[in-house]
């Protein structure tokens, strides 16, 4: 199988664009129909297709045969209305016409130079998403250039990417207050903090980075709070350590758990401290006026808090976490491996999908509403699902 045939002409292309975008239309109105788990074995694509590169090409309709035959028993359709497993994922027409106006021009925005209009659109639309946010005008570029920003491959790559600037500007600070300090002497004693719920790319990041760090302990609400990072700050610097960069995370991966900014930032600015903020999953929320409070607090979504309601009426399972944005965190009542079964039902069953996370010392589903077709029916039909395989687990 490849790709696209080889001989494709302007005329074949303008032929074969029109048909795959129909092939796409017809594939979002029938996603519901779809399998939104896939029921394959690892290594199974491998005997479906040729060992190497096939020497003659193949027609489009082959090419397109072969993703239905091959490629689609083996995807899991995040976009699917019943898949409520890790995060959303960006998905509109807008923006998939958008991917083919960028692959068709190809531009390299490495640099102004290399494509003016890409670097310069780039920093523009990005003062654009501050504005929506309503981030302060010191993080925007404006015409002097001052704030502004990039944008970066991956939320992973965001914070590793700051905290490199991080030690680095700490390293050159220390070393103008601390001439006979080499950089491997500062490097030795840096130590950067995140709170114990932020995701494991932070915890990457400063092992790629070569520095300390340290988990701050969070509260009965999964949030990091000015005390403890205070305490622990305390506690390092008299040891000898130089505390560098905090990573606050807005809407955390198991729960969505904001750490408290208004208490955190000062104590950032006191101590000379990076604090960089992981908002990957909560962040596009605060483009909505209703939701740029949760900068300093949180609420509430309609779906989420549907399937919360659903929860609670049934005596059997316990909210565990407090319900914000889109996230549910719930369990059965009882121990982790009677919880593993039952998402080991759930997504055995294929007909939703989900996927765990630990709060403490609890084995927790994770019920995240994730496409943006998801409507109370879909809701419904899960809880409706979720229930039933309960039953059966409790029963048996």
């Amino acid at each position: 199988m490849l790709p696209t045939p080889v001989s494709m002409d302007i005329t074949e292309f303008r032929k074969r664009g029109k048909e795959m975008v129909d092939y796409i239309a017809d594939y979002f109105e029938q996603l519901e129909e779809r399998q939104v788990y896939p029921d394959v074995e690892p290594g199974y694509l491998r005997p479906l297709i040729p060992d190497s590169a096939p020497q003659e090409p193949e027609s489009f309709e082959d090419v397109l045969k072969d993703v239905e035959r091959i490629i689609m028993p083996g995807v899991t359709h995040w976009h699917s209305p019943y898949f409520f497993a890790y995060f959303p994922t960006a998905s509109s027409f807008p923006a998939l016409l958008a991917d083919v106006l960028s692959g068709g021009i190809g531009c390299i925005g490495f640099s102004w130079a290399s494509s003016p209009a890409c670097t310069e659109l780039e920093t523009v639309m990005l003062d654009w998403l501050g504005k929506m946010i309503n981030l302060p005008e010191e993080f925007l570029a404006g015409k002097d250039g001052e704030g502004g920003g990039v944008i970066q491959g991956s939320a992973s790559e965001a914070t590793l990417i700051t905290l490199l600037a991080a030690r680095t500007k700490t390293i050159r600070r220390v070393q103008s207050e601390n001439p006979e300090l080499t950089a491997a002497d500062i490097m030795s004693k840096l130590v950067a903090y995140a709170s114990d719920q932020a995701h494991s790319s932070v915890e990457r990041a400063g092992l790629i980075g070569g520095v300390k760090i340290k988990n701050i302990p969070s509260d009965d609400k999964f949030t990091v709070c000015g005390s403890a990072l205070k305490k622990v700050l305390h506690e390092d610097r008299a040891a000898g350590l130089i505390p560098f960069f905090f990573c606050a995370t807005l809407g955390t991966t198991p729960c969505c758990s904001f750490d408290r900014l208004l208490e955190l930032g000062p104590i950032c600015n006191k101590e000379n401290i990076w604090m960089h903020i992981d908002a990957a999953y909560a962040g596009s929320a605060f483009i909505c006026p209703e939701f740029r409070h949760l900068l300093n607090g949180v609420e509430h979504v309609k779906l989420s808090h549907e399937f919360e309601n659903l929860v609670l009426q049934d005596k059997r399972f316990e909210i565990c976490a407090e319900v914000t944005l889109g996230l549910v965190c719930f369990r059965l009542k009882g121990s982790n491996e009677l919880n593993e079964a039952l998402l080991k039902s759930i997504n055995e069953a294929r007909k939703i999908h989900l996927v765990p996370c630990h709060l403490r010392e609890k084995f927790v589903l994770r019920f995240a509403i994730c496409s943006r077709t998801v409507e109370s029916v879909h809701i419904q039909f899960a809880w409706k699902h979720i229930s039933e395989l309960a039953t059966e687990l409790l029963n048996a």
